[in-house]
Order: C-alpha cells, then sequence, then structure tokens
C-alpha cells in the first residue's frame, strides 16, 4: 500500500466520523422532536377547547366515564376459600398440626388454660422444654372443648396418647386438630 492510498483511507475514515452525529446529539434531537410533537398536540386541544367547548368537554367526560366502566367492571365473583371447621368428637383421636404457622415443622403451644394462648412469653428456655411446645403429628386424644368468643369449640383439651409426654393434658387452639 503506498502512502498516498493510507491518506485517503484516513480522510475518508475522518469524514464518515464527522458526518455521523453523536449518539448524544441525536437523544437531543429525538427530545426536541417530542417536544414539538407534544407542544403541537397541547395546541390543537387548546384551539378545540376555545373553538368548540362542547366537544372539549364531552371528549374529557367520555374519557372519564371509560375510566370509570373499566375499573367498576374488574374483579370477581368467586368467593374465598374459608377454613372448614372440623365438628369435634370428645374421646376421638387426631393428631395435632400447627395450621397457622410459616413452618410446618412449627411446633403446637400446649397451655394449662384455655385461651392463655396469647399471653405466654416464649422468651424463657425453660418454656421450650418438657411438655409446652408439642411436635406436628403428635396423636392426641379430645377429653373436652370450650367454647369462646362467640365460636363453638374455640379450645380444645387434648391428651397426649404417645410419645414422651403420654397421659399429659393441655389446651390447644381448635385449629390445631386435624
Amino acid at each position: 500500500m503506498s502512502n498516498g492510498e493510507h491518506e485517503n483511507t484516513n480522510e475518508s475514515e475522518n469524514q464518515t466520523d464527522v458526518e455521523t452525529p453523536t449518539e448524544a446529539e441525536q437523544k437531543t434531537e429525538a427530545k426536541g422532536e417530542e417536544k414539538n410533537a407534544l407542544n403541537n398536540i397541547l395546541a390543537s386541544i387548546m384551539e378545540i377547547k376555545e373553538s368548540k367547548p362542547k366537544v372539549f368537554y364531552g371528549g374529557i367526560g367520555a374519557v372519564v366515564l371509560v375510566l370509570i366502566i373499566i375499573l367498576m367492571s374488574g374483579g370477581s365473583d368467586k368467593e374465598l376459600p374459608v377454613h372448614q371447621a372440623k365438628n369435634i368428637v370428645v374421646g376421638q383421636n387426631y393428631v395435632l398440626k400447627s395450621a397457622n404457622a410459616a413452618l410446618p415443622t412449627a411446633p403446637v403451644r400446649l397451655v394449662s388454660v384455655p385461651g392463655s394462648m396469647a399471653a405466654y412469653d416464649d422468651t424463657e428456655e425453660e418454656d421450650r422444654t418438657g411438655c409446652k411446645q408439642i411436635a406436628p403429628g403428635t396423636p392426641v386424644k379430645v377429653v373436652q372443648t370450650q367454647d369462646a368468643f362467640g365460636k363453638k369449640d374455640a379450645f380444645v383439651q387434648v391428651e397426649m396418647t404417645d410419645g414422651e409426654c403420654q397421659g399429659r393434658k393441655g389446651w390447644v387452639l381448635a385449629i390445631n386438630i386435624q
């Protein structure tokens, strides 16, 4: 390649670089075009507002009406699933399951008085030992039930039928009986 040819290619490359606008210039031009288009639309809307106010406000009303129809027509009529409480039979055998826990292996709290579920503090280490926290799946026998808060059989007194706590009695929430 001769020296003259090399110079020609450099000049053509330099000319190509100069002719193409940079990305910043392209973005600026695009923003300017968008602003012009927006200004044109706003100007035509304002012109309609001044010359034909009934058409202008009628159009706004139509848009609002369509939006209200769209918002009000959504949704479904399906009912949400409700926990079906089982009829608890005294003397029947069941298993414990922590229905409201995030973990399926969460223990069920066994208390000595019905209704004291919200009154205990589990921060003491001794509360986690013994027969106060029962593993899910433990077989139990229902001894008696108690109504509370206008709900039939809200609390259930159970007796452990298996394991190290066999024969021990305590109260649990009825939803923890499966």
